[in-house]
């Protein structure tokens, strides 16, 4: 045998010895897979992530891979695909982690429509995914059919989220997937939608692909503060004599409270990485007061000495008379209110009490710090816009105080003008309806029920529903550090907290989750109690019930008054007198009525074992007196003519 013939055949046997030992190339992820995997690194709370919606046929793949793995993905199937939307927002804002949806072709995704829009407005951080026909019927119409029809899912999407994509191949999945996740996580945070094709969710991955361990892969978080710009702000609040904190619902995601991560760094004693705690600790040196926006209630607990609690859209009493009374004749000696600091606020007109000139200070040193710059100095001429994420801004104050020594006698003084004022003012509109006891029951009582039986030492988040229930909440109730308050007023969808308290109850299952709603509300959402009822969860509602949309009818008397008819509004939008305790029996809540606050105040402790130790729904139905109005009309205090 010649050298060239037995180097051939030499080659051959090597060939067909590798043929035989060579390990096969791994098989790379499907679509559907690697959009598992990447829920898995956004969405995992203690182990399980999980998914809001209502199953269909246009993601039956991806429901097999949910199947399978069901000891890391728990798929809630809600009542319908609004719901389930209001649900992943209530589960973002409770726990800080991506709220997911899942919803089917076509009505599916047009029904979530509401929810995500809202949370894209609320900056609550959301990805829709929504099922798509497969690819071979496109443009056939295909039943349900979202793409190349009338109903064109995606460009309704483009229009009301931050990006709408189509995962149309596995050669861009993984580039749009990480796409998706990069808008959805800036600041604020934003909502997206995916749409899957049904038969791509099995498509392989090219050869050779690798998904990502972590996040820091493919995004970055935005964490930032120019320290020339907080030295600034400092020294302003140094020199001023009678300055003013504001915090908007643009801190919330900053100064959240949760038991574990505000203890972890000795809450307690205000030293510490947790920004509420640092923000506390500096505030409390320099004796600034704080108050907040309408949908800012609850980032700082307003039974603190320092807080004036909300400001603008059914405002407190008492920052009137921080801001206003300083430069004019009154029985408080003190310097004219001289310097503010807005923190997260858009500064719209719930926010601003219809853009209340008095929040502009004396010498105009009005100093606002967002994310956004482009929201900045639209409602107030600034001194100046700071771009900042608040949690930065926050930690630059306290790691900077040192810096600079107000003057005791400032401080001291402030502290004791503040508590003069609270002495001298009740913070409420009606102090009467707020203490009163017995029948017709006032709603602003409630309030106080509420707020004296909830449990001070228990993490809670409560959720405010549109409508009258706004008001009522913001005006009457007092939050304290372990109490989060939640309200939806960039775009106020009613149903929003009926469907919002189950998710926050879902993703923090050892913290109270209640509701506050009115009837209207509760009816548009008011099945997703039979969700909670399902899987044993312990949400609580509270349904201010009169019969009537009474945020409509009295704003319509108010605005348009019919001599002839007085009552002829209120008759127009009255209900038809369900029969809420059964309806809520019927979806497997233990439901109450009641008609006083000694009754709600008796039944609060059963209700409050029930639901977080029996983990059942529970629904009070509070028969509350239908005459009274909110302070949303409320003009501010009278204040003494200039000298």
């Amino acid at each position: 045998m010649d050298s060239s013939v037995s180097s051939i055949k030499q080659t051959l046997d090597l060939t067909a010895s590798a043929a035989v030992t060579a390990v096969p190339a791994p098989v790379p992820p499907s679509v559907g897979e690697a959009l598992l995997h990447y829920l898995n690194l956004e969405g995992d709370n203690d182990g399980i992530v999980y998914l809001f919606g209502v199953p269909g046929g246009g993601i039956m793949h991806f429901l097999d891979l949910i199947k399978d793995s069901r000891e890391k993905f728990r798929y809630i199937v809600c009542r319908q695909e609004t719901g389930a939307a209001f649900m992943a927002d209530g589960y973002f804002r409770a726990t800080g982690k991506l709220g997911i949806v899942l919803v089917t072709t076509g009505p599916g995704a047009t029904n979530a429509l509401t929810g995500v829009m809202n949370a894209n407005n609320d900056g609550s951080a959301m990805i829709l995914i929504s099922g798509e026909v497969d690819q071979q019927f496109l443009g056939k119409g295909y039943l349900q059919e979202g793409e190349d029809s009338k109903i064109n899912i995606n460009a309704v999407y483009t229009a009301s989220t931050a990006s709408s994509m189509i995962l149309s191949s596995p050669l861009s999945a993984q580039t749009l997937l990480q796409q998706a996740f990069r808008n959805i996580f800036v600041l604020p945070s934003q909502a997206v939608h995916l749409s899957l094709p049904d038969n791509v969710t099995s498509m392989l991955l090219p050869l050779g692909t690798t998904l990502p361990k972590t996040t820091d892969r493919y995004r970055a978080k935005q964490h930032y503060v120019n320290k020339e710009d907080v030295t600034e702000i400092l020294e302003v609040l140094s020199t001023a004599k009678r300055p003013l904190i504001f915090l908007g619902n643009g801190c919330r995601s900053a100064l959240n409270y949760h038991e574990e991560t505000y203890n972890a760094h000795g809450g307690g004693e205000h030293d510490n990485h947790h920004h509420l705690a640092e923000l506390l600790h500096f505030v409390e040196a320099w004796g600034i007061p704080v108050m907040t926006t309408p949908d800012g209630k609850g980032v700082f607990p307003e039974r603190h000495p320092l807080s004036l609690r909300v400001f603008g859209c059914a405002s407190c009493r008492w920052p009137f008379y921080w801001m206003n009374l300083g430069n004019k004749t009154s029985q408080y000696v003190s310097e004219p209110y001289d310097a503010i600091v807005v923190i997260g606020s858009s500064l719209g007109d719930l926010a601003t009490s219809k853009y209340f000139a008095g929040l502009m200070p004396s010498n105009g040193a009005f100093y606002q710090v967002d994310i956004a710059p482009e929201i900045m100095g639209r409602s107030y001429p600034m001194k100046k816009g700071i771009v900042a994420e608040a949690g930065a801004f926050i930690q630059g104050l306290r790691k900077q105080m040192k810096n600079f020594t107000p003057d005791e006698a400032v401080v001291k003084a402030r502290k004791e003008l503040l508590k003069q004022i609270k002495i001298d003012h009740s913070p409420f509109f009606a102090p009467d309806e707020y203490y009163a006891t017995g029948k017709p029951f006032q709603s602003a009582s409630l309030m106080r029920v509420l707020d004296e039986h909830l449990d001070e030492q228990r993490e809670t988040h409560i959720f405010i529903d549109a409508g009258n229930c706004v008001g009522w909440a913001n005006h009457y109730f007092a939050t304290i550090l372990k109490w989060n308050m939640y309200s939806s007023l960039s775009m106020g969808p009613m149903g929003f907290a009926v469907g919002a308290v189950v998710g926050a109850k879902i993703g923090r299952p050892n913290a109270t989750s209640i509701c506050i709603t009115g009837d209207g509300a509760f009816m548009m959402q008011g099945s997703e109690v039979s969700t909670a009822a399902q899987y044993g969860i312990g949400a609580i509602w509270i349904v201010l019930n009169d019969n009537n949309l009474s945020m409509v009818s009295q704003g319509m008397s108010q605005f348009f008054p019919d001599a002839k008819d007085p009552q002829i509004w209120k008759e127009l939008y009255e209900l038809g007198k369900p029969d809420l305790a059964k309806f809520s029996e019927g979806l497997g809540a233990q439901a109450y009525e009641v008609n006083e606050p000694e009754e709600m105040a008796n039944l609060m402790p059963l209700v409050l074992e029930r639901a977080n130790q029996n983990h059942r729904p529970q629904v009070i139905i509070a028969n509350i007196d239908p005459t009274k109005i909110p302070p949303y009309y409320a003009k501010p205090p009278e204040t003494p003519p200039a000298a």
